[in-house]
Parts: structure tokens; C-alpha cells; sequence
């Protein structure tokens, strides 16, 4: 087992000290939004009583770090373990599948762009499923809703306005009614310009001068969003996506070609070992509209709700439909309480309140909030109980496959 040391990143969404509250840590970095736990090469962790990065430590024995499964079907830690902070909406956003990064990031290296470039799409050769669980009240934007759905609102909305102003409206909703409507009507909106960013701040106006419309959610959230990103064209294609909202404790699974936006919120994020964002709005960082539509499935889909198994009164699995991740999630209440960490391969644990046992078949080590701990497959089983008398909480994410 190896203690962690994890970068902070600070990206303008993040909130001033929402994670290093959480894990009482110093405030260092603000804006914080994103810690990262795992061996990504962008931002890797290190070995805190090695002084080295967890990719480095892994590259020099795979077999025996990740376990002969992992090692030979990744060749890599194939997942990315995150505690997200957002006070502000993350880009309109869609993650390419395995095959789609495999090729455009071959075909982007062969091109010479440097990695690092600005304008770059593909940063590595992998997909980015994800999963989000909340530890707050969180708000997302996750799959298109149906088409139906969107011209009702877009009807309600456009019922107050001048005639000469719903020229706009009225081409997206005749896009919705057409052949593949969703693709039409997002494609729409991302490529107008001026006449979609003037339709944005009408409709705006309308729902915070109405009562009415302000009582529904959806158009209350685009006035929200509208106010942080103005006249963008991610305020209109908002209206076109399911508004998610995640108790603490629940969960979302979002998979290749899904349009999502996290909006706010403090939650525990594991992914698929990767970068790859394709972004089409509500950003000041690289577009590529024609990209992300490209990978985009424009089909409806209902809000990708993810329960868990329940392994225990205080022990939950939450097991989405990719093979590189799953997280465990131990709760307990009362000192002594036990429970096998289910890690398949390589484990990153962090714990966020009280302490911990963990033990393996090598050893064992304290945790307490704050801490995070690398275990190899070589150190399997592992166990974790519960410390002193205060309540605590324990992640622990892995593969899904030994």
C-alpha cells in the first residue's frame, strides 16, 4: 500500500475550497475543481514515501502492480479516479468511443500538434466513459430528451414574443419535426450564430419577466446558465437535453456519444484512463463543432440514472456497463465495522470522513479523511474497518475484471 500525493486543478468552474473542505486539506489552489487520483500522464499522482509518479511506478512492473488481467488488457491503470467541484457549468460536452480515439489520436499525432496544443481534440488513445456519484445536491445536463418535449417548451416559450422574432425558433422546431431530428436541431444550434445567440437572450427575457415560466425548472436553469455564459448557443441546447438532479448518494453513468454538462456540484467522478473532451459550448476552451457531432448519438435517452448493489447496510457497489471502473462506496456508522474491499486489480481508496483499517494480505495501514492509498493486485485481498468514534466514509475504485 502507498500513500497518495494528488494534484489539485484549477479550473475557472471550481468552487474556492469545496474539496479541501471536504477532506480537510489546505486551501492551496482556488479555484479547485478537480482532484485527480490516479496515473494519468497529464497529472499523475505520486508515491508520497517514494517521490514518484504512480504512471512511473506502474510502468516498471505492470504485471505485478496492476495484475496479469489488467496488465494485459489495458496496459495501464485503466481508470481515473476524481473529486469534482463545480459552481459553474462545465462545457457542453460528448467523450469519442475506443475505436474513434484510437484512430483521430493517431491521426492528430501524425499531423506533428504538439499535445499540449490548445486547439488539440485528442490528448490519448482512449474512450472516456464516466460515472458520477453526488456528494451534495448535483445538477446535470445528460442525453436528449424527446423531440415532442422540446417543441412543447419551445412553443410555451415563444408564446409571449413579438411574430417578427420567431423566425429562429421556428427553423429549430421544423428541424425537430424532420428526418434524424435531434442531430438536425443540435447541429442547428451550434452552427447559426448571431440569429441563435439573439434568440437565447429573448427567450431569457421572457422566462425572468414571466412568472410562470420561471416556475418551471428546465427555463429557470437557462436564465441561471445564460448569466455565466451569455448568448451562447450551450444556453439553447440545454433546452434540448434532460435536466438531471442527484441527491447525495445517487449516481450517473454517461457513455461514448452522450451530450452531457455537469452544472454543479460536489461529487466523486471515475472514468476511463483519459482526456478526451469534445466540446461545443458553454467554454472558452477548444470547440470543434463538426467534431463533436461527428461522435455525438442524437438519440433520445432518459437521465442514465446508476443504482448500486447493495453489499451491506453500509456497503455499496456501483458497477456501470464499462469494464475499466467501478466504485465502492462504505459508509459506516459504529467503530469495528468491516468490509472487503471488492478491487479487482490495482485500488485507489480515498477517505473523506473518520478512519480506517485497511488490510491486506501484506500489511495494514490507517486512513483518515483526507488520505488516499494506492493498493496493488499483488497486496489482494484487501479489507477496510472502521476507526474511533466517528462516522466514516470510504471510496475505493477499481477494473471490473481480475
Amino acid at each position: 500500500m502507498f500513500e497518495l500525493k494528488n494534484a489539485m486543478r484549477d479550473y475557472h468552474w471550481g468552487s474556492d475550497s469545496q474539496i479541501s473542505d471536504l477532506l480537510d486539506l489546505p486551501a492551496d489552489i482556488s479555484p479547485q475543481a478537480e482532484m485527480w487520483l490516479g496515473a494519468h500522464p497529464g497529472c499523475p499522482s505520486r508515491l508520497a514515501d517514494e517521490d514518484i509518479a504512480l504512471n512511473d511506478f506502474i510502468a516498471h512492473d505492470p504485471q505485478q502492480v496492476l495484475g496479469a488481467t489488467v496488465a494485459q488488457r489495458f496496459g495501464r491503470l485503466p481508470y481515473l479516479f476524481k473529486v469534482l467541484s463545480a459552481t459553474q457549468p462545465l462545457s457542453i460536452q460528448t467523450h469519442p468511443t475506443l475505436k474513434q480515439a484510437q484512430e483521430r489520436f493517431a491521426l492528430e499525432n501524425s499531423s506533428g500538434k504538439p499535445l499540449d496544443a490548445a486547439d488539440r481534440n485528442y490528448r490519448d488513445d482512449n474512450h472516456k466513459p464516466e460515472m458520477l456519484y453526488a456528494l451534495t445536491d448535483f445538477v446535470a445536463l445528460s442525453g436528449f430528451r424527446q423531440p415532442a418535449q422540446i417543441i412543447k417548451d419551445l412553443r410555451l416559450l415563444s408564446a409571449g414574443l413579438p411574430e417578427d422574432k420567431l423566425g429562429e425558433i421556428e427553423t429549430i422546431i421544423r428541424s425537430l419535426q424532420g428526418q434524424d431530428p435531434l442531430a438536425a436541431a443540435f447541429s442547428h444550434v451550434l452552427t447559426a450564430g448571431e440569429p441563435v445567440a439573439q434568440t437565447v437572450e429573448l427567450i431569457c427575457s421572457a422566462i425572468e419577466s414571466s412568472d410562470q415560466l420561471k416556475a418551471n425548472v428546465h427555463f429557470a436553469e437557462l436564465v441561471s446558465i445564460n448569466k455565466i455564459y451569455p448568448s451562447d448557443p450551450g444556453v439553447l441546447v440545454a433546452l434540448l437535453l434532460n435536466l438531471v438532479f442527484l441527491e447525495p448518494g445517487q449516481a450517473i453513468s454517461l457513455g461514448a456519444g452522450n451530450v452531457h454538462a455537469y452544472l454543479r456540484g460536489l461529487g466523486i467522478e471515475v472514468m476511463a484512463n483519459s482526456d478526451n473532451v469534445l466540446r461545443g459550448g458553454l467554454t472558452s476552451k477548444h470547440i470543434d463543432v463538426p467534431e463533436l457531432l461527428d461522435v455525438t448519438i442524437s438519440q433520445p435517452s432518459p437521465a442514465p440514472i446508476l443504482a448500486p448493489v447493495a453489499l451491506g447496510s453500509h456497503d455499496r457497489l456501483y458497477k456501470p456497463d464499462f469494464e475499466e471502473f467501478q466504485l465502492q462506496v462504505l459508509d459506516p456508522q459504529a467503530a469495528g465495522l468491516a468490509s472487503e474491499l471488492q478491487l479487482h486489480g490495482a485500488g485507489v481508496v480515498l477517505c473523506t470522513a473518520g478512519e480506517f483499517l485497511i488490510k491486506t494480505q501484506e500489511g495494514q495501514r490507517s486512513i483518515k479523511r483526507g488520505q488516499s492509498l494506492f493498493i496493488t493486485a499483488a497486496e489482494l485481498p484487501a479489507t477496510a474497518t472502521l476507526q474511533g468514534n466517528t462516522a466514516g466514509q470510504l471510496f475505493a475504485a477499481s477494473a471490473q475484471i481480475d
